[in-house]
């Protein structure tokens, strides 16, 4: 084999667009490996990884690495990059007006009530969702990385107009029934959401759906993402507060449910008595020590509906399964079940290591597999700088499944698959084969909670099987899988 690596001074693609063209060219002949990508720290160390000889570089540079059968071609594998960053042109529609150059100017083109969708760099989000409020609009900012003082600034000029900021790092929303980001498919109904969190949000729209497949009222009208920051200290929950304002106002919304990640206990003091003061119910499902897992907050949620909360389904269960070694690694895509999940794991196991850690003296330095229970959130900003987010490039974390199934300590792997709209398209394609390896490298326990509908695009029940042909114990409930890894893990000490 031969290796080809070229650096392309500044030229620029979205990480998702390199995620596609590394794709598209990795199936041309003679092809082994393909990775094209943005020469940031991570990406080069991903390429150092695989093998490939990277000159000196900048985060402005593209690098182009190829490995080829030694009787391949090269000018063909080249021209193939070349013909998958050819950007896709408009065929049809009206090409004789000029596209509008920011995005001020493009609400002037639309009616009241449109909202602005953000996803460019971080560094470059603030001044877009800027634009979007002050012509009047909200904005969903679907980009990670932006700094917080500015995600202080953009929520207080909102406050100050009457507009929301959904985010920074807003990974889904669902307005009037129409998903935004990762959002799921779901029935509507008179359920509304407000999240700081992405992937919890994404738990309770799945477990209600899965719940309310034949029950009145049991279905969302709303699903207001407003950022995993906003009930730091920092932010003050700004956002969370004009989202309930909004929800309680709507005569189509009986109740309205709060999810964040674990917030900051004045904030959510201050949120309570906030809520309180409303007219329409609020049910506050907020993660932290000694507080309710997502699962018990849908129960409840359907229980003040009037209903009983159904037996959370687990597929692929296998009676024998045992932990083939002592440490506990959870491989997580969704910040907010990461954080379920260790707590839950604390509880049972005493501190857990995690890059997202509870505490500080927790964290986990470069190295993401150690001696020990470790928990790593690969959506987490630090691992997503100039790459695709792992719901749509899963390769950090199946590197890292091979890593910790190849380790004897290894005894139960836990995994989470979130499926969406923006999801990527067959996510159990990518990461059954990961599994199946890592059950035929020392049948170490994989246990995965799939977090999706079937009316999604990538149909759950076809990603379910797929995971259990694989050899994974799979589960609807994030709670639930994380019981049944540490009922596992346990049952080894």
């Amino acid at each position: 084999m031969k290796d080809h690596v070229e650096l392309r001074s500044g030229a620029y693609a979205d990480s998702v667009t390199l995620l596609q063209v590394s794709r598209a060219v990795q199936g041309a002949p003679g092809v082994v490996a393909a990775q094209v990508a943005m020469a940031t720290g991570l990406n080069l160390e991903v390429l150092t990884g695989m093998g490939f000889d990277v000159p000196d570089s900048s985060p402005n540079d593209m690098v182009v690495a190829l490995r080829l059968d030694d009787d391949a071609d090269l000018a063909a594998a080249l021209a193939a990059v070349d013909a998958a960053l050819v950007p896709t042109r408009p065929t049809s529609g009206d090409t004789t007006v000029a596209p509008p150059r920011t995005t001020g100017s493009a609400f002037r083109r639309t009616g009241p009530g449109a909202v602005a969708l953000v996803s460019v760099p971080g560094a470059s989000a603030t001044v877009e969702a800027m634009d979007a409020l002050e012509a009047g609009h909200d904005v969903m900012v679907f980009s990670d990385n932006v700094p917080v003082a500015e995600e202080v600034a953009l929520k207080r000029y909102a406050t100050s107009v009457g507009a929301l900021v959904m985010g920074p790092d807003c990974g889904t929303a669902v307005i009037d029934g129409v998903g935004l980001g990762f959002a799921n498919t779901v029935r509507p109904g008179r359920i509304g959401i407000v999240a700081a969190s992405g992937t919890g949000c994404q738990q309770l729209l799945a477990l209600l759906d899965h719940a309310g497949a034949d029950l009145d009222g049991v279905g969302v009208r709303h699903a207001l993402g407003v950022g995993g920051r906003d009930l730091s200290s920092a932010v003050g929950g700004l956002s969370t507060r004009e989202a309930i304002r909004r929800l309680d106002e709507d005569p189509e919304v009986d109740l309205v449910v709060v999810v964040s990640k674990p917030p900051a206990p004045e904030v959510a003091a201050s949120l309570q008595e906030y809520a309180d003061g409303l007219g329409t119910p609020v049910e506050l499902g907020l993660l932290g020590r000694g507080q309710r897992d997502l699962t018990a907050v849908a129960e409840s949620v359907l229980a003040r509906l009037g209903h009983d909360a159904p037996a959370w389904p687990s597929y692929g269960a296998d009676d024998t399964a045992a932990a083939t070694g002592p440490l506990l690694r959870g491989l997580f895509v969704g910040g907010t079940l990461c954080d379920e999940s260790m707590l839950m794991a604390t509880e049972a196991l005493g501190p857990v290591r995690s890059n997202i850690p509870l505490s500080d003296d927790l964290a986990l330095g470069d190295d993401l597999l150690v001696d020990d229970h470790t928990f790593v959130d690969f959506g987490d900003d630090a691992l997503t700088q100039g790459r695709a987010h792992p719901m749509i490039d899963p390769t950090l974390r199946n590197e890292q499944l091979a890593r910790a199934a190849a380790d004897p300590a290894t005894g139960v792997i836990l995994l989470d698959l979130v499926l969406g709209h923006g999801a990527e398209p067959d996510p159990a394609s990518l990461l059954a084969p990961a599994i199946a390896a890592a059950r035929a490298e020392r049948r170490v326990p994989v246990v995965v909670s799939l977090v999706g509908t079937e009316l999604d695009p990538q149909r759950l029940a076809a990603q379910r099987d797929a995971l259990v042909a694989a050899g994974a114990e799979v589960h609807l409930s994030n709670a639930a899988a994380t019981r049944r890894a540490l009922q596992l893990i346990e049952g080894a000490q």
